[in-house]
């Protein structure tokens, strides 16, 4: 039989904004995995752009032409921090799989380090490169 009282439940703390906040963990988490599926993207570009490197002169122009727009030129930059970050972020995975580093403040101060540590390396292989 139905469930008359189905509407005097209690919300689940996703569905009330004030109950559940997002933490630390959760973010990079997320972000862990977008990155992972961004550098599969561009992992398909540099692919493209090897092929069409093999395949002529007119099609390469074409494939380096994106590839070296604003447009291209910022989904590269993007996928080199992304590049960074699953590293640095892989470092404190494994710093935890040693069983070290569980404590609530070593969470989110590993956490603070990882995207700090992201963004400089992510600059730093920027300035080598030019």
């Amino acid at each position: 039989m139905a469930d008359v009282n189905r509407g005097n439940r209690p919300l689940s703390p996703f569905m009330i904004g004030q109950v559940y906040r997002p933490q630390i963990t959760s973010v990079l988490s997320i972000i862990h995995r977008a990155t992972g599926v961004a550098m599969a993207v561009s992992g398909a570009l540099i692919v493209w752009w090897f092929i069409a490197a093999a395949t002529g002169e007119d099609y390469f122009e074409f494939a380096d032409g994106i590839l070296t727009s604003w447009i291209g030129t910022l989904v590269m930059l993007g996928s080199l921090w992304a590049l960074w970050y699953h590293f640095c972020n892989g470092l404190r995975h494994l710093w935890w799989d040693m069983g070290r580093g569980f404590e609530l403040d070593q969470v989110t101060m590993s956490g603070i380090v990882t995207v700090v540590a992201s963004l400089v390396l992510t600059v730093f292989t920027i300035i080598v490169v030019m």
